[in-house]
């Protein structure tokens, strides 16, 4: 793990940042947002407790159900 970008957890918390921000904003726009700022946006949310509640769980799961 030499870069940070070429690691799978780094990749992991990009796509998760992005599966939130859909859930709740449903904007291309955000989700450009998201993607740029993600290791920001994650911080947000977590701050914010958007992910409280086990929200951190169930918005991956309402992709795949």
């Amino acid at each position: 793990m030499r870069r940070r970008d070429s690691s799978i957890l780094y990749l992991a918390l990009g796509v998760y940042s992005l599966m939130i921000n859909w859930y709740y904003n449903h904007s291309l726009l955000y989700l450009l947002l998201s993607y740029i700022f993600w290791p920001l946006y994650l911080l947000y949310e977590l701050l914010t407790g958007g992910l409280s509640h086990g929200m951190w769980k169930t918005i991956p799961l309402s992709y795949f159900k």
